[in-house]
């Protein structure tokens, strides 16, 4: 059994060795550590040099070169730059729990090997100290994980850094573009392809800090979020739901032939959802179920769909429903 561990690092230095060493105390030690540098200014790849000259587990696969792919074309890179049975994907500045590879790959491997399979688990928010945040960051931010493809559809719950895929949902991966991100991409294909697992137990420290790419929803983020008003919010909204609308076309575009009915028919009605009438809206969301985790956000979410308010392809504002 061959396991991958994939990092992408951008500028890392302050967190990367820890990073590292919670990787090496892992009790599963039979792995692979390949980084690659998506174009840093500060000291990363020397810490990388560094520390896989100590380890030969580790492996510096820039070649010398340095270019800034962006985060999803550099995990793309990595995982096709070597095959391996299983790939964990890192990021540069948590810190994984001891047993995280261990308790990731028994649950793999009660799966069919040939079959596309994404597991994931639960994980802690702390702050640049590992102070703790946040006990479990999908109870507090997700209400529940996501292991269907209806809900991935609509709002993802993978978080990248606890993600495990195997070689036959690796072998799917084909594109980097029009991707909101690589974990959600990834859990659609698996979703629709395969088999979704989630692991109902923390294997990782989510650190929390100023040069997060994304991060978790934090109080502060939230309060920085209302502050925009009303029309900025949904206008984002509906930017997310673009996005997701054609991430999910994707996958039909690639594997419409592949998939199960009901999944081409789920993903074929959300992609164009809000250019139907109101009428075959509502009729939809009632067959399909397409929503949200949270109710707040289960609210936003059919309102939004059903009245098509700041859509920008309907230019349909709040001022068109003035009774509600």
């Amino acid at each position: 059994m061959k396991v991958n561990i994939v990092m992408s690092t951008y500028n890392g230095e302050k967190y990367l060795a820890d990073q590292i060493k919670s990787i090496q105390a892992q009790t599963f030690k039979d792995w692979n550590l390949l980084i690659r540098d998506d174009g840093s200014k500060d000291n990363t790849t020397s810490i990388i040099r560094e520390i896989a000259e100590k380890d030969d587990r580790i492996r510096f696969i820039n070649d010398g070169q340095n270019e800034n792919y962006g985060v999803i074309k550099s995990f793309y890179h990595l995982v096709k730059y070597e095959s391996a049975d299983y790939y964990f994907f890192s990021d540069q500045d948590d810190v994984w729990l001891p047993e995280k590879l261990e308790i990731t790959l028994k649950r793999a491997q009660q799966e069919v090997l040939e079959r596309p399979l994404l597991v994931y688990t639960d994980l802690r928010v702390v702050n640049e100290d590992l102070q703790i945040l946040q006990e479990s960051m999908i109870k507090a931010q997700s209400h529940h994980a996501n292991t269907e493809l209806v809900q991935e559809l609509t709002e993802n719950t993978v978080t990248g850094g606890t993600m495990m895929i195997n070689k036959a949902l690796a072998d799917k991966w084909q594109v980097y573009e029009n991707l909101l991100m690589h974990d959600w991409y990834l859990a659609l294909l698996a979703a629709s392809l395969g088999k979704l697992v989630y692991i109902d137990q923390a294997t990782q420290l989510y650190r929390q800090h100023e040069a997060n790419v994304l991060g978790a929803r934090t109080e502060d983020k939230k309060f920085k979020l209302l502050r925009l008003g009303p029309k900025a919010i949904f206008t984002k909204y509906w930017q997310l739901i673009h996005d997701s609308q054609k991430q999910a076309m994707t996958i039909l575009d690639l594997f419409g032939k592949d998939l199960a009915l009901r999944d081409r028919l789920l993903i074929e009605h959300f992609y164009d959802i809000d250019q139907q009438s109101i009428f075959e809206r509502c009729k939809r969301l009632a067959i399909h179920g397409y929503s949200k985790n949270q109710l707040k956000h289960k609210i936003v979410f059919k309102i939004l769909i059903v009245t098509n308010w700041y859509n920008k392809k309907n230019e349909k504002s709040i001022d068109d429903y003035p009774c509600l």
